[in-house]
């Protein structure tokens, strides 16, 4: 294992951790290992705290692969809320408004989900990273500024209904980079007559990487701390650590 050369690791991210914690942690661990204060690490598609699933870590020139890597298709398994918003679209910030979903049947949502394949135009949640006049929109939304932002066009490949339990239902999507499953939620939520917002994210796959080949933070710490590591000298040359 050479973390100068490149090494990527698939994780399965813990809830309620921001994606930066994955990659600190991660840092932290080769550093220590290394004896040394600095090295590139990286991840590939940030996920929200409050989702868990499959991001990649990047560390020494496998970081170049990092752009690249974000541009797969990625799935995700959502458990949506029915008759309820909130403004974040998620379980990040109370409910604001309610809405009936009595009349909201599994062929009705089995009807409206394939009106979101293809290619759609989506507005970006307020709370996200998006940038507005140079700031973070979340930063503004969490001050109570309103927050503005133009609709982007991305791909949805596959969308289907995994289960249906009102008020909850749990879809599979396959989409492409940028889509925001939280906004995706809202908008179904709206098709359907109703309102809607996320309780549950798991991204299942990016590319050919599945959560199956994915593992815990702890795994790999494990992983850097009893392999045999080499580090590539400034002559080019490794030496065994």
């Amino acid at each position: 294992m050479n973390f100068d050369e490149g090494e990527i690791f698939y994780i399965d991210k813990p809830l309620h951790w921001t994606s930066f914690d994955a990659v600190k942690r991660i840092r932290m661990r080769i550093l220590r290992r290394l004896h040394r204060k600095k090295i590139k690490v990286g991840h590939a598609g940030t996920l929200d705290p409050l989702a868990t699933g499959v991001m990649l870590i990047c560390t020494g020139k496998a970081t170049k692969r990092i752009e690249s890597l974000q541009y797969q298709t990625k799935e995700y398994v959502a458990t949506i809320q029915l008759g309820a918003t909130t403004p974040s679209f998620d379980l990040e910030t109370e409910i604001d408004a309610r809405y009936p979903y009595e009349h909201i049947t599994r062929e009705t949502v089995e009807a409206v989900l394939p009106r979101f394949m293809g290619s759609i135009m989506q507005v970006p949640p307020a709370y996200s990273a998006c940038k507005v006049d140079g700031k973070r929109a979340y930063e503004m939304a969490r001050k109570g500024q309103e927050v503005e932002l133009k609709a982007k066009e991305l791909v949805i490949d596959e969308i289907e209904l995994l289960e249906y339990a009102l008020p909850l239902i749990r879809i599979r999507v396959v989409c492409s980079k940028g889509t925001y499953i939280r906004a995706l939620a809202r908008d179904i939520g709206q098709a359907l007559g109703s309102g809607a917002h996320l309780t549950a994210l798991q991204r299942t796959r990016i590319g050919d990487v599945r959560l199956s080949d994915c593992i815990s933070v702890d795994d790999v710490i494990h992983l850097i701390e009893t392999a045999e590591v080499e580090e590539t000298l400034p002559d080019g040359s490794t030496e065994k650590k």
